[in-house]
This record gives C-alpha cells, structure tokens and sequence, in this order.
C-alpha cells in the first residue's frame, strides 16, 4: 500500500508541476542542442583497432597485453604520432603558449585512447575531426610500435651477436693455435697420429727394425713428443666441439637480429569513419532535467506548498 500512495503522489506532483516541468525539460533540451551544435563542439570522428601482440617475450611480471600496451602510450610512440601529423597546428594550439605542452598532452590522451580488452586484446581508438586522418594514425600507432619493438630487439640481439662473435673468434684463434703446434710436431719429429703412429713403430720395432736407424729416431720421438701430441688431439678434438656449439649460437643470433617480423596481429583493421560521434550532451541534458524532478518531489512530500499555493 505504501509504495502505491508513493506512486499516487509522484503521478500529483507531476501533475501539479507540469508547467514547471515542461519549461525545465524544454529549455534544458534547446539549451543542449545548442552547446552540443558545431558552434561549441567541433564534430569528431572514430576509428579504432582490435590488436593482439605477436613475436614478443614479458620483460617481467607482466602480459605480452600490458607490455603492448606501454608500448603504445610511451612517449617516443607518441612524440612520433605529434610530429607526424603535426598535431599543435591541427588541435589549434599556438606554440608560443605558456602551457602548450600540458595542453597538447591534454589533447592527445583525450583524442586517443588505448585500453585493454576483456579477451586480453588491445584496443587503439582515435577521435578526430578529420575521418582520415583518425584512421591514419591508428595506422601510424601501429606502425610505430612495429618500428619500436624491432629496435629494441636488434639492441638486444646485437649485443648477443657481438658477444658470440667475440667468443667464436677466441675458439677459432685456439684452435689454430692448436693447429700450429701440431704443424711443428709432424714437420720436426715426424708425428702425425699418435694411435697409428705407435701401433706401426712398436710393430716395426718388435720385427726387423731394432737396428734400422728411421725406426729407431720415430720411437725416440714417440717416446719424447708424443705425449704432446696425445695432448694436442684431445685439445683440438674439445676446442673443435666447443667452437661448434658457439659458431651455432653465433648464427642463430645473427638470424634474430637480421629478422624482419611485425609485432601486431590485427584482429579489426580501422578504416574511414562515414558517421560523426555524437558528444551525448544532449542525451545528459534530457536526463539532468528528469532528475531536477526529486527536488520538487522531495519538497512536496514533505509537506511544502504545491504550485497552486504560492
């Protein structure tokens, strides 16, 4: 019963107020229409992107998502959208003001938005005045970010090929090293392959060559060098397996470093906008006006005069 008088007496006071009603909710609408006409508010128009990220690794805690999305609002991102579509003269801010970089800042987070979607994508959504030119740079935000993340990633990987390069270099340096001192072993003591070599001398020794002075000058240097020479073949065989290892990093780092990827899967692509945005004053307004209703309604129950008594 209670909530049907309350009823009885919203449907009075609208009744007994509806001059005054009538005037606030026309006025309020002409109003609105007015400030919210190309008068007062320039006409905008939206484009946006869905994008998910491709071709990228967290730094840290952090989603490949979040990560895109700093990206996007980082300052070299946005200094390059600024300069590029010379966004002072377009937004109408005269360079010489005493606030003109909070106020080109203002502009900017107002006119584009990055946000992150529900399913982890992220959306990009630029409004401008010029249909094309918010297409444009939804376009250029994603290629920025394209040009961004690969620089970043060629700083990376470019220290990992310099430091590969270093490292196969050094092996390759040992090895011929290596080399080298082998040279001099067959050239000077005639050791080439110590396992054979000794197999041969000792058969040739233990037959008829205990007094032929070749046999008998090779296992002399066996016998002095050829625990160098053991040594070198089981130095050589490590350094060979090392540098193999090493050159195969050094070649997969080149290979990241040289790649040409992009960094962005588009899920919707943006394009022209062909319909403004409307700024929603009017709609604002329409209800602004119904709610100065419960003042009234306020009054009125509580024991104030009707209209017909004051």
């Amino acid at each position: 019963m209670e909530e049907y008088f309350n009823s009885k007496n919203i449907i009075n006071i609208l009744i007994r107020w509806k001059i005054h009603i009538t005037v606030i909710v026309v006025v309020s609408v002409l109003l609105a229409m007015f400030f919210s006409s190309p008068i007062f508010i320039t006409p905008l128009y939206k484009s946006y992107a869905v994008v998910y990220p491709a071709n990228v690794s967290p730094y840290s805690d952090e989603s490949e998502t979040e990560q895109m999305i700093q990206m996007f609002q980082s300052k070299d991102i946005r200094d390059s959208i600024i300069e590029k579509f010379d966004l002072p003269a377009h937004y109408g801010i005269d360079k010489g003001y005493e606030y003109f970089n909070s106020t080109l800042l203002f502009e900017y987070g107002q006119k584009v938005k990055i946000a992150k979607t529900p399913y982890e994508a992220v959306d990009i959504e630029v409004m401008d005045k010029d249909p094309k030119i918010a297409c444009d740079m939804v376009n250029e935000i994603m290629h920025q970010y394209n040009l961004k993340v690969k620089s970043l990633h060629k700083e990376k990987f470019k220290e990992v090929v310099i430091d590969f390069k270093a490292i196969t270099d050094m092996k390759k340096r040992d090895i011929d090293s290596l080399k080298n001192m082998a040279k001099d072993l067959g050239t000077q003591y005639g050791l080439l392959d110590y396992p054979n070599q000794t197999r041969e001398i000792m058969r040739a020794y233990l037959g008829a060559g205990r007094g032929n002075k070749e046999v008998l000058n090779l296992k002399k240097n066996m016998e002095e060098k050829g625990g160098d020479m053991l040594m070198l073949s089981e130095l050589m065989a490590s350094e060979a397996e090392g540098y193999s290892t090493f050159k195969l990093d050094y070649d997969r780092a080149v290979l990241n470093y040289n790649r040409d990827y992009t960094y962005v899967n588009i899920l919707n692509k943006p394009y022209v906008a062909d319909k403004k945005i409307l700024s929603g004053t009017l709609g604002h307004s329409i209800a602004d006006s119904f709610f100065h209703l419960l003042p009234f309604s306020h009054h009125y129950r509580n024991g104030g005069p009707s209209p017909d008594e004051t």
